[in-house]
């Protein structure tokens, strides 16, 4: 019967039978089809591409009320909260435009493992440790560009045709949202393709039972079906990378060089070390300030940002944004209703802002871009005068 089906590959591996069905994440066809195969093959293990994080956000639909603002921005969580409902926002457009539930396929294999008493498998990685490995490959630069990208993702209001909807069947939403910053650093496509596709292999390999149906984004089967015949560490596919001691250092570089100008050129012309001085406060603190303002913050929490950008630029360990997040935070404290309302706020660019949560969020990202564009600017300034003035 299964056969009928577009998306299925049969992969025989032992006495193992396992059977891979390739779905749009957004597709209400793909959802109706996990249903027939998991019922006509009554499989012994049903593996979905979710980890423990998503499979508790699909299930759990009251999880934004639970969010605790204060510790997102203490634990410098605040910017890969913002990428997940980027990811949910382009996900949720597109499913209800298409009338449709965001992720209906696995919430169909979830429904249809159950009725047919197949044990559940979750066998996507964690997707905090995705995006910790795409953060380590792109640098300085490159983690600016992934932000403005993802932020890009929040305004874009192109409506999905049937083409299109074709062509997202053969990527999963991720990818799909990073396709473009993918194509400009190739170098993501292991993190986010190669990786998972390896771990999705493993975990799918090693599910209980001789008959294995596995429900996956359909730009994970090609992946899969060549990366299941090896074996692989998923112990090593799921560590942290190790934090580079070149940024650490580049960091309070910055900060020792500046200041060690300014006190220079202070011994040898004051006036010359004054105006380093507000050159290094304005840069800082006025881009933060900026930042501060486009994310629409409380002016107590601009006027935060603008204070604490010179400072906090010169100490790697804080950053501008999380102070006048705070400050935010308290002052214009997200509601209940606001936590309710966030997974419907964030379906759109004008629900972006007027939600309480997600505007704290954009406060913190613009204000540390503003803060990072300060100091090299601000840098550049400092420099100047000193070589004027030596």
């Amino acid at each position: 019967m299964t056969e009928q089906f577009e998306n299925i590959t049969r992969i025989h591996i032992g006495e193992k039978e396992i059977i891979l069905v390739g779905t749009a994440h957004v597709s209400k066809t793909s959802a109706e089809q996990v249903k027939q195969v998991i019922e006509a093959e009554m499989p012994d293990s049903v593996c979905i591409e979710l980890d423990e994080q998503r499979y508790q956000s699909i299930l759990d639909k009251d999880k934004w009320k639970k969010m605790d603002i204060f510790k997102v921005i203490k634990e410098k969580k605040a910017t890969l909260l913002l990428m997940n409902l980027a990811i949910s926002s382009f996900q949720n457009r597109i499913a209800s435009q298409l009338g449709i539930q965001a992720g209906q396929e696995m919430l169909q294999g979830i429904e249809s493992a159950k009725e047919v008493g197949a044990e559940l498998v979750l066998a996507d990685r964690d997707i905090q440790t995705t995006f910790a490995r795409i953060w380590n490959n792109v640098g300085f630069w490159g983690k600016q560009k992934l932000l403005l990208e993802i932020i890009y993702s929040i305004f874009s209001k192109e409506t999905i045709t049937e083409e299109d909807l074709e062509e997202l069947k053969k990527q999963d939403t991720i990818h799909a949202i990073l396709n473009e910053f993918t194509t400009s650093f190739p170098q993501l496509k292991v993190p986010l393709i190669d990786e998972r596709d390896q771990y999705l292999a493993q975990k799918i390999k090693e599910a209980p039972g001789k008959k294995i149906v596995a429900v996956l984004g359909a730009a994970h089967v090609p992946g899969v079906t060549r990366e299941i015949k090896k074996d692989h560490d998923l112990a090593k596919l799921t560590e942290r990378p190790p934090k580079s001691k070149i940024p650490k250092i580049i960091g309070w570089a910055i900060p020792v060089l500046i200041i060690g100008l300014i006190l220079y050129t202070f011994f040898t012309n004051p006036s010359a070390g004054l105006q380093q001085t507000i050159a290094w406060t304005l840069w800082n603190g006025s881009l933060a300030a900026i930042g501060a303002t486009i994310a629409l913050g409380h002016p107590l929490s601009i006027l935060t940002a603008f204070i604490a950008a010179p400072i906090t630029s010169l100490n790697p360990l804080l950053a501008a944004g999380w102070f006048a997040g705070l400050v935010q935070a308290v002052l214009k404290k997200p509601s209940v209703e606001d936590f309710e309302n966030l997974s419907k706020d964030v379906y759109s660019v004008k629900g972006f802002w007027r939600n309480k949560v997600t505007r704290i969020l954009l406060l913190v990202i613009f204000a540390n871009l503003g803060s990072s564009l300060g100091t090299i600017l601000g840098g550049a300034d400092v420099i100047r005068l000193f070589i004027e003035n030596i």
